[in-house]
């Protein structure tokens, strides 16, 4: 006598991917998608497929978040130093043979043309996350200086590119897991009192520094112009300037409630530059306000709690290291973008998470937020 099994349907058979992901982080992350795909549909509307291409975008980015939330936390570990070495290898053949555009070498021919500095932002928290958990209990200071030196190459290879805002994304994510790892106060606090000084003595003396004919030794050209365009939009209206002066129109003149959907008047009359992507946040303030901000930055800081709350959750300090990178990652992102079309921090090409149109960039925020998904799944299925 036989017994014939019925073959459980499909949806049933996936149930255990979702099982155990954190569902508040993920309906955060799908309330920002969901904005993003409001306003790129508005901001994008002449730019023939955009839209389509978004969404196929994040449908790739959601593919890989669930693929990589299935995979345990020790997995990841395991390939945080062939990762961070493959990464520096193809920085350093970037500089050696790298394709040219615009002025920054940054891409390479492979098959495909790819940008290596991308994969950076994963791979420098997962190195700097195994470095710690390798030395879990026997911390000394020269660790500490090991992990800097970890950090200082990929972030010099790609300056040297240059690419401030990617050099600035992973500077931030390494920085984020040394200081998490235990670094001194004492350590931290000269480095921000020097930079607030710096600052300080920018503002004073803007007149004389950014004067024609005067150049910086430490920063080019374009780096000396952003941050002279930032204290002084108004120096170059028409040019380097333009991109600030929009947004912060486009801002104001959304008022409380906004103009509503597809009324921006700055974003339809084509008034702001790069409107789908570095400056989509200036788009949506216009068409939908300060209440409208409120609900977006209300999405990003519970995403950030959330991931900070993993973090402190996680079993392990490999995974407490990585969540609480993962999470910085995030802010840094929203916070730059924000701050540069607000005209509170110079414009770097940095894109608003889950919102800016960009694959490569879509792609390495999924990759990050299925860690963290990853992360706080394996906690709960102990737990369980």
């Amino acid at each position: 006598m036989s017994v014939v099994f019925d073959k459980p349907p499909l949806w049933r058979r996936a149930i255990p991917l979702f099982e155990g992901l954190d569902a508040p982080l993920l309906i955060a992350v799908g309330l920002l998608a969901l904005a993003g795909m409001v306003i790129m549909y508005s901001s994008g509307y002449d730019h023939g497929s955009r839209f389509v291409d978004h969404g196929r975008n994040m449908l790739i980015a959601a593919v890989i978040m669930f693929g990589v939330a299935q995979v345990p936390p020790q997995r990841l570990m395991s390939v945080a130093v062939p990762l961070y070495a493959l990464g520096v290898a193809l920085l350093v053949a970037v500089a050696l043979f790298g394709i040219t555009k615009k002025g920054a070498t940054r891409w390479i021919n492979l098959g495909v043309v790819i940008q290596p500095s991308e994969l950076l932002k994963i791979a420098m928290p997962l190195m700097l996350a195994w470095w710690f958990q390798k030395r879990e209990g026997l911390l000394r200071p020269l660790d500490f200086v090991a992990a800097g030196l970890l950090l200082a190459v990929p972030v010099g290879l790609i300056m040297k590119q240059p690419d401030l805002g990617t050099s600035l994304l992973v500077m931030a994510a390494g920085l984020s897991v040394i200081f998490f790892a235990g670094l001194n106060w004492r350590l931290v606090l000269p480095p921000l009192v020097i930079g607030l000084l710096g600052m300080v003595l920018l503002v004073v003396f803007e007149p004389q520094l950014c004067a024609n004919g005067v150049r910086w030794a430490v920063l080019h050209d374009y780096q000396q112009q952003r941050i002279c365009t930032l204290l002084d939009p108004t120096r170059d209206p028409l040019g380097k300037g333009f991109h600030i002066i929009q947004g912060m129109i486009a801002i104001g003149s959304g008022g409380f409630f906004g103009k509503g959907f597809m009324s921006g008047t700055q974003t339809h009359l084509e008034f702001i530059p790069e409107r789908t992507t570095d400056f989509i946040f200036a788009a949506y303030s216009e068409e939908f306000g300060l209440l409208g901000n409120l609900l977006l930055i209300a999405g990003f800081v519970f995403l950030i709690l959330r991931g900070l709350s993993m973090a402190l959750e996680a079993s392990t300090l490999f995974s407490r290291l990585l969540a609480g990178a993962i999470t910085m990652i995030f802010f840094t992102y929203a916070f730059v973008n924000m701050g540069m079309v607000s005209g509170i921090l110079p414009v770097v090409g940095v894109p608003l998470p889950f919102v800016s149109y960009g694959g490569t960039a879509m792609v390495t925020l999924g990759l990050a937020l299925g860690m963290l998904l990853s992360i706080g799944r394996a906690k709960r299925l102990v737990q369980t």
